[in-house]
C-alpha cells in the first residue's frame, strides 16, 4: 500500500484547510483511516480515525469540534478538514491506513509520507 498526501501548507491562525491522502491497493473500502501529527520537538500524536464503514470516527480532544475526518471509498481518499486553525497545530500530518483501534488507540499498518501544515498567529 502506498498513501499520498497532500493539501498542507501555510495559514494564520482562524483559516481552514483540507488534507486529502489517496491509497493504492484494492483494500481501502474494508479498512480502517486515521490522521496523526508531529508538531516539532514532539512525539507523533493521534488526530483522527475513522472506520472502513464510515459509522464511527474518533478525535483527539484537541481538535475535536474544529476536525473532521471522512472517506471516500469511491477514490480510495481519506480527508481531514480542519476549521479554526491555531498555532498549535502546526505539525507534519501523517495520513495512516488499515490496523486496528479501540476508540482512540489506533495502531495504523500503513502510514503516509506527511504533509506539512504551518499556522501563523
Amino acid at each position: 500500500v502506498q498513501l499520498q498526501a497532500s493539501g498542507g501548507g501555510r495559514m494564520q491562525a482562524g483559516g481552514s484547510l483540507r488534507l486529502s491522502c489517496t491509497a493504492s491497493g484494492d483494500t481501502f473500502n474494508k479498512s480502517n483511516l486515521g490522521w496523526f501529527r508531529q508538531a516539532p520537538g514532539k512525539e507523533r500524536e493521534f488526530v483522527a480515525i475513522i472506520s472502513f464503514g464510515g459509522r464511527n470516527t474518533y478525535y483527539a480532544d484537541s481538535v475535536k469540534g474544529r476536525f473532521t475526518i471522512s472517506r471516500d471509498n469511491t477514490k480510495n481518499t481519506i480527508f481531514l478538514q480542519m476549521n479554526s486553525l491555531e498555532p498549535e497545530d502546526t505539525a507534519v500530518y501523517y495520513c495512516a491506513y488499515g490496523g486496528a483501534y479501540s476508540g482512540r488507540n489506533y495502531s495504523p499498518r500503513y502510514w503516509g509520507q506527511g504533509t506539512l501544515v504551518t499556522v501563523s498567529s
